[in-house]
């Protein structure tokens, strides 16, 4: 992500070689290597915590690559506390200038309501909205609170299956 809040630069360089290496080499590598069907309507990336929100970069960065995005428990930086605002302001200001084409791309979010998983319930709405505006309907866009869920491995396994059905949904 690549933005300035209040003067605070935010450059997450070891994320976009993350990504890089994600697009460039292992899923050139797998499609290569395996029967797949590698256009983006058919390519999505999914992960928990920090794991969701390089997902949800993912698509932003690569709408071409990646058709859907699954972002349990995303880890919204600067959600714990008041003592830097601005990156989730930057964060919200981010995926409103690069929000991908919703006739063609999904999104997942969840969260749980224990521990730090309950902070995150605020800030999802705030990212929900911003999709909504650039044309995300409930088709396209969905999110979960899960009851009793914390920011676990365990909580993630017991729930994967329902981004999982909701990105392999059939295109009608």
């Amino acid at each position: 992500m690549r933005f300035t809040g209040r003067g605070i630069p935010f450059e997450p360089i070891y994320s976009d070689a993350y990504l890089k290496f994600i697009v460039e080499e292992l899923k050139t590598f797998v499609d290569s290597s395996f029967s797949t069907i590698p256009d983006a309507s058919n390519t999505f990336v999914a992960g928990s915590s920090f794991g969701g929100l390089i997902s949800m970069y993912a698509m932003c960065e690569y709408p071409n690559v990646f058709g859907g995005a699954a972002c349990l428990s995303s880890h919204w930086p600067g959600t714990q506390s008041n003592k830097c605002p601005e990156i989730p302001e930057a964060c919200l200001q981010y995926i409103d200038k690069n929000t991908p084409d919703p006739r063609t791309h999904n999104f997942y979010f969840d969260y749980g309501t224990l521990e730090l998983d309950s902070l995150y319930e605020d800030y999802q709405l705030a990212v929900d909205s911003v999709l909504r505006k650039n044309g995300y309907g409930p088709e396209q866009l969905t999110t979960q609170k899960f009851e009793g869920h914390k920011h676990e491995e365990y909580y993630w396994r017991q729930r994967f299956d329902i981004p999982a059905t909701y990105l392999l949904k059939p295109n009608d």
